[in-house]
């Protein structure tokens, strides 16, 4: 297997040869991260561990977890035309969607030099969040603002790919506050700007659709690093020009 660099928000550590066994893909993929003494959280990304079709296989084997998660719920699955094929929709849903930001390589994003030394703040967003909490795999839905102070020095990348890794770090099961701090870390060192701010606004369905069952609680969180830490004036600008978008 060829080695791969490390992203952020992945299982770092070398990847390692294939493991020869007929065990289930789960348990192959789980051996190659302990060997490589990497970590696999629900909000890392594991891709670099993962051969040629394991992914593909790997649905199959949620699949038939999911098939006996229906029937310890005694649900019928056999003559129910509605919950027929839900494990394998299920499986697909998570491996392929909901949590695909765990199975995929960061997706490719051409950066550019700031020619025109582009040096005034820059806001992207609102752009639509879609993530998981890892407490109950219950949905969180939200939006994302992103702050850029620019340098000289400073890689730009189009509006789209703010969507990309966005959508990128956040399809994981996790917690709002580890999100956007993945997310700072990957476009701190992608762009290298003086300045990075992001602010996430979200509706757990966790807390909405179970528990306390509070409709109307939402979580607003923020990171702020370089020039928006240590010069308020940028910070209340972003945040002023955030409050008229919201």
């Amino acid at each position: 297997m060829a080695s791969a660099a490390p992203q952020i928000g992945m299982a770092r550590g070398p990847r390692v040869g294939v493991i020869v066994s007929d065990s289930p893909v789960a348990d192959r993929v789980r051996a190659r991260i302990v060997e490589a003494k990497a970590r696999f959280h629900a909000n890392d990304n594991i891709s670099a561990f993962f051969e040629e079709g394991e992914v593909e296989a790997l649905q199959e084997e949620v699949s038939e977890k999911i098939a006996e998660v229906l029937r310890g719920l005694v649900i019928d699955t056999e003559s129910d035309h509605n919950t027929r094929d839900t494990a394998r929709r299920v499986a697909k849903m998570y491996v392929q969607e909901v949590f695909g930001g765990r199975y995929r390589p960061q997706p490719a994003v051409t950066e550019f030099p700031n020619v025109s030394r582009l040096d005034e703040l820059m806001i992207v967003g609102p752009i639509t969040v879609r993530s998981a909490c890892s407490h109950h795999l219950c949905p969180i839905m939200g939006r994302i603002w992103v702050g850029v102070m620019p340098n000289e020095h400073s890689a730009l990348i189009g509006l789209s790919k703010y969507a990309r890794l966005v959508e990128w770090v956040m399809s994981r099961p996790q917690i709002q506050e580890e999100a956007i701090a993945q997310l700072a870390e990957l476009l701190q060192e992608k762009m290298q700007p003086d300045g990075l701010a992001i602010v996430m606004e979200a509706d757990h369905h966790c807390m909405q659709w179970r528990g306390v069952k509070d409709m109307d609680s939402k979580m607003t969180n923020s990171m702020m690093r370089g020039s928006f830490l240590e010069d308020p004036n940028l910070r209340r600008e972003f945040l002023a020009l955030l409050a008229n978008q919201r």
